[in-house]
């Protein structure tokens, strides 16, 4: 009995020695590439029929792991080119980035995002950080082909025992008929509360009046934390309050967390766009799975008015709820 005590005790010692290591390696510092100016004579607008755009939960660096803290930094780096050669494959107009880390002691240090813009080859970035302390800096983030008109970064109300969530927004000059002038188009990535639905009806309603005051075209891209099919959905939610098209929203194929058996990550549309194409990529390069749409652009001006009008309109009971 007290030889296996002992060796109980050895072993758990041994455990914790073996964290104690890796929490030292996390805490060194890598020292990324350095990022080379955008390029002046790049295109400052997207000039084709259709929109190609991208969305991933890149689960800061630790791909499938189970917790970046327990993933070597040389590690962390390797899973990040497995990311950028992904993006350099599919090379979409915009991607969108959730569990995207600035420095953080669990993951080497260095911004993930724009180590991702360099080694992929995107000249414009946005990086929201919704958690920003000493050792832990992470949120949300957007890399664009074509420089960014506008951009806003939007923390939703602090949710403890959850550390907060928000979006990133950028503004993109599209071009889809020659014939006609450009397009602002607003792209967000957006990542809610895994926890509660309470706090992820508060975030949604957070996005709805800040869309509410705008009235360009939108695609909303991320991870809701949310089914289509149970009770407590709020990407149901979201898609009707803000009148977005949603691709085949009632189909079990199109799962992107936990190798497929959750569909946590949405592309939504504003009702002056359509889905072209719609494909989860079976790349692991990540717990989550990477959609990749593309959006054509079938809006009138009559379709921007119906838009100003509606967002909150059709949600006061969430508004008065979240106040």
């Amino acid at each position: 009995m007290n030889m296996r005590i002992i060796h109980s005790r050895k072993l758990s010692g041994n455990i914790w020695l073996s964290l104690l290591a890796l929490l030292i390696t996390a805490c060194t510092q890598v020292t990324p590439p350095e990022r080379p100016a955008p390029d002046n004579s790049a295109a400052k607008l997207v000039t084709s029929p259709t929109l190609e755009l991208l969305t991933l939960n890149i689960a800061h660096g630790r791909k499938d792991s189970f917790n970046q803290l327990l993933v070597p930094n040389d590690t962390i780096v390797e899973n990040l080119d497995d990311i950028a050669e992904l993006l350099k494959k599919v090379d979409a107009d915009v991607v969108a980035l959730q569990e995207a880390d600035g420095p953080s002691a669990w993951s080497g240090y260095f911004n993930h995002v724009s180590y991702l813009a360099n080694m992929a080859e995107y000249p414009w970035d946005i990086y929201s950080a919704h958690v920003n302390g000493k050792r832990i800096n992470y949120g949300t983030a957007l890399l664009s082909k074509v420089p960014f008109k506008d951009t806003l970064s939007h923390d939703f109300p602090k949710s403890p025992p959850t550390l907060r969530k928000g979006f990133t927004l950028g503004e993109i000059e599209w071009q889809p008929d020659e014939n006609k002038p450009a397009i602002t188009v607003d792209v967000l990535s957006v990542h809610l509360d895994f926890s509660r639905k309470k706090v992820r009806e508060q975030q949604i309603s957070d996005i709805l009046r800040v869309l509410d005051s705008r009235s360009n075209p939108v695609i909303i891209l991320g991870d809701f934390n949310s089914n289509w099919q149970t009770t407590d959905s709020v990407i149901r939610v979201l898609s009707k309050c803000s009148n977005a098209r949603v691709f085949e929203p009632h189909s079990i194929n199109h799962g992107t967390y936990k190798q497929g058996k959750h569909r946590f990550d949405w592309a939504l549309l504003s009702e002056d766009l359509e889905f072209k194409q719609y494909q989860v990529l079976p790349d692991i390069v990540s717990d989550h799975r990477a959609i990749l749409v593309e959006v054509a652009y079938i809006g009138s001006d009559q379709q921007k008015v119906n838009r100003n009008n509606s967002t909150q309109g059709q949600c006061k009971d969430l508004f008065d709820s979240a106040d």
